[in-house]
């Protein structure tokens, strides 16, 4: 509790509520007439009923159902399953580490000694947590002193939890919640009581280093996800197959488009023959769409001195994500992480003029990174890959028309893939930072301005910006909702200093520019893994490694067929010939398999009226047509990009 006497105010749907500091919240929604809430948001913390309230400001109720409850469920859920673990294991053999919320559940890291979980174990443990909330104990909420923490935990041999308590600062809160015989370490915010949790279902086990520390102990980490109604987890459970089924590592192998071999290395791809296809059309898009807008495209190395990383700050802030450094005739170098310093080498070259910017320098740059091989997964988080990098160099006056074109660009370009829904993101000063106020306010303006001219929805991260500057972040909405971050616009005041750039202005000085760094679709590894999984592989028809496949029914129908597929090629689309002595209906079946968009198909009747039979692997039979009217369908599918 507070000291005696000492009183805050909170404002409740209006009302100001004076309380005594370190009331219970549950008490203080009581003074308010609340009675049937779960908790309260107090700023950006979410607190349970029993938490006291230490501070005053805008209190807002949060009952079941409300999106801020299911933090509430899910935290509660994470306990109920550690306290299952601990009643099939032994108490004393399972050891906790973390368990948080996430977005659609929870998980929690432990340790069991003499036994390793699997997948199979999760039935068990479920049925376990279904009794241990049918038992319905009340969820008990107490602060304790340091002192009595680390004995209570290491009476419970929970050797994470003690490590845990050391790193709490001296003046922080120390709190546990107890239900029934269980305890935890915990800040909360916890249901009631056990009876009150929802649906949930324990999903998949993976292994987690303590801490996220390869030379940590590797744990087990366990995966829930939970709602209030079993309606909700139902559908959720549906999207998860239906994810499963749209896998872009299953997608990868079946369609031939990559491979990730061990024996080359964990985490770098390999393009196959049909995906390098489809990267060609992609990347030559790009170019295309890059040089209609003033972009300069280059190529830099993939290796740099050791001095250039040490000059950029990467040796003294990105190390730890950086390949070791080789030696070279005495001198260091380092495989790149960023294509950055050499954008800049190409814009120092020579002297610049105000009239030069905005200077665009654009890249598909392939960079490496040390990921743990732990988060390594397909082609979303790899070792190495292909940035569609930019960065452009301007004068303070022109970063608003800048900010505007690019973020314009980003939306437009996404919209060419098929992508129609955006979250924005906007990061403004974080409390430590270099430049300028007016560089801060310019830059965040900037950006602002652009995102509300388009018409985007967005959201305010106070503080998230880098210590270089403020961003933008884009994320795009796939087929089954599920947000995917590509976009980013990074304003950076720091390597313009660190490289000393300049440019000569209308009064013939020298002055610093302004640098942004741009990628819209992030890299082209991660973005070929959205794409598939948000078109389940069957890819737009412009996109596609083969447009169309030509299928003779038979072997008098081949000749015919020859010269359909030759009269295709020649009007540019991709398109093969299947003809081989099969079944027509075991080559349709690989066609689909294979995602084909378009199959023309040649009999007798064709050959006789020198038309083809079409089908389309989204439409279904799309009747006869002659080979001209086929390429001028395709043409127009293409032309839109539909």
């Amino acid at each position: 509790m507070g000291a005696m006497g000492e009183r805050i105010k909170v404002f409740i749907e209006g009302k100001e509520i004076e309380v005594e500091k370190g009331t219970p919240l549950g008490e203080v929604l009581k003074r308010a007439g609340i009675r049937d809430a779960l908790g309260g948001k107090l700023g950006d913390e979410i607190l349970d009923l029993q938490t006291p309230v230490r501070e005053g400001g805008e209190l807002k109720p949060v009952f079941k159902g409300d999106p801020e409850s299911l933090e509430i469920l899910r935290h509660s859920l994470a306990h109920i399953m550690a306290q299952a673990l601990k009643e099939i294991y032994g108490t004393r053999k399972v050891h906790l580490g973390v368990g948080p919320t996430t977005e659609e559940g929870f998980y929690y890291d432990v340790e069991v000694e003499g036994h390793r979980i699997t997948e199979e174990d999760l039935p068990k443990i479920e049925e376990k947590m279904r009794e241990i909330i049918r038992r319905d104990y009340p969820i008990l909420r107490r602060e304790i002193s340091r002192e009595e923490a680390i004995k209570l935990f290491e009476d419970l041999k929970e050797k994470y939890k003690i490590e845990i308590i050391n790193r709490i600062p001296q003046d922080e809160v120390i709190s546990v919640y107890e239900q029934g015989d269980f305890v935890d370490l915990c800040k909360g915010p916890h249901l009631p009581s056990t009876g009150q949790a929802g649906a949930f279902k324990l999903m998949s086990v993976s292994g987690a280093y303590w801490m996220g520390r390869a030379d940590q102990p590797q744990l087990t980490r366990i995966y829930g996800i939970a709602f209030w109604e079993e309606e909700e987890l139902k559908e959720r459970l549906r999207l998860h197959e239906e994810a499963k089924r749209r896998d872009h590592r299953r997608l990868g192998r079946e369609l031939e488009f990559f491979l990730i071999d061990e024996e080359v290395g964990p985490g770098l791809v390999i393009w196959l023959p049909r995906g390098a296809v489809y990267r060609r059309v992609l990347e030559d898009y790009w170019k295309e769409e890059h040089i209609k807008r003033g972009y300069q495209l280059v190529y830099t190395p993939h290796v740099g001195r050791s001095k250039l990383w040490e000059r950029s700050g990467h040796t003294e802030y990105y190390k730890e994500n950086m390949f070791p450094e080789m030696e070279m005739e005495g001198e260091g170098y380092y495989v790149k992480p960023m294509n950055c310093p050499f954008h800049i080498a190409i814009y120092k070259s020579r002297v610049r003029s105000y009239r030069e910017l905005p200077m665009k320098i654009a890249e598909l740059g392939t960079v490496y990174r040390y990921e743990m091989s732990g988060v390594l997964h397909g082609l979303m988080r790899v070792r190495g890959f292909t940035q569609d990098d930019a960065h452009i160099i301007c004068t303070p006056d022109q970063v608003e028309g800048v900010i505007k074109e690019t973020l314009e660009f980003a939306v437009s370009m996404l919209k060419d893939f098929g992508f129609n829904e955006f979250k924005v993101y906007l990061s403004t000063r974080p409390e430590h930072a270099i430049g300028t106020n007016e560089q801060w306010e310019r830059s965040q303006s900037a950006l602002r301005e652009a995102i509300e001219d388009l018409g985007l929805e967005y959201e305010i991260d106070e503080g998230g910006g880098a210590f270089y500057g403020p961003k933008i972040d884009v994320k795009i909405r796939d087929a089954l909702g599920r947000l995917w971050q590509c976009s980013t616009i990074q304003f950076d005041f720091n390597l313009p200093e660190r490289f000393d750039m300049t440019y000569v202005g209308p009064d013939n000085k020298k002055h610093r520019p302004y640098m942004i760094h741009r990628a819209i679709l992030g890299s082209i590894e991660r973005f070929t893994g959205v794409l598939l999984e948000h078109y389940g592989g069957l890819l737009p028809l412009w996109l596609s490694p083969t447009q169309v496949r030509v299928l003779p029914i038979a072997e008098r129908h081949v000749s015919y067929a020859k010269k359909v597929f030759s009269e295709l090629e020649r009007a540019g689309f991709r398109v093969e010939m299947d003809e081989r002595e099969e079944r027509l209906g075991a080559k349709i079946r690989e066609a689909e398999l294979m995602k084909i968009p378009y199959l023309a198909i040649v009999g007798d009747r064709e050959v006789e009226t020198e038309t083809v039979s079409v089908r389309g692997k989204r439409e279904g039979n799309l009747g006869s047509m002659r080979v001209e009217e086929l390429i001028e369908f395709l043409r127009g599918k293409v032309e839109r990009k539909e």
